[in-house]
C-alpha cells in the first residue's frame, strides 16, 4: 500500500535528532538505523571516510497518522551542503514503478536538481525538486524490504 513519508535532511546530527523525536512521540525506529558505512562495497562507488562511515545513510520513525519521518546525513566529503530548501524532502512510498514513473515525469517537469528514476540495492528510486522548489522523493521497495 502507498504511503508519504516526510525526509529530513541534516549535517551530521540525524541520530541526534531522531533520537529526539522518538522520545517525543514515543515511537521506536522502524528498523535499525543504516550507516553510510553498511552500503553494500562498491569498487567504483565513492571512497568514504571513517568518519563518513559513521553517518546516517537513513533511518525511519512512525509519528502520528500513519505518517513516518525518515531522515540522512548529508555528507560535506561529498560537497552536500545543508541548506533551507534542501533540508526537507516529501517521499512517495509507491506500488509500482509504473506509479513511480508517472509521478516523477509529471513532478520534474520544469524542474531541477533531478535524480532520475532508477534501480538501487532497495528498490526503484528517484528524486527531484519541482519548478515550485519542492523536493519530492520516489520509492518502490523490492519485495525482500517491505
Amino acid at each position: 500500500m502507498s504511503k508519504i513519508a516526510i525526509y529530513l535532511n541534516f549535517q551530521g546530527e540525524t541520530e541526534a535528532a531522531f533520537t529526539y523525536y522518538k522520545s517525543v512521540f514515543g515511537t521506536e525506529f522502524s528498523a535499525p538505523i543504516m550507516r553510510i558505512g553498511d552500503l553494500p562495497a562498491d569498487p567504483n562507488g565513492p571512497k568514504f571516510t571513517d568518519e563518513d562511515k559513521k553517518c546516517v545513510m537513513h533511518v525511519a520513525l512512525p509519528i502520528v497518522g500513519g505518517t513516518e519521518l525518515m531522515g540522512t546525513d548529508m555528507l560535506e566529503s561529498m560537497g552536500q551542503k545543508l541548506v533551507i530548501g534542501n533540508n526537507t524532502t516529501i517521499s512517495l512510498q509507491l506500488d509500482s514503478k509504473d506509479e513511480a514513473d508517472k509521478f516523477y515525469t509529471a513532478l520534474s517537469e520544469g524542474g531541477s536538481d533531478k535524480a532520475p528514476m532508477r534501480d538501487e540495492f532497495w528498490g526503484y528510486w528517484g528524486c527531484c525538486l519541482d519548478k515550485f522548489g519542492i523536493r519530492w522523493m520516489f520509492n518502490v521497495m523490492n519485495a525482500q524490504n517491505n
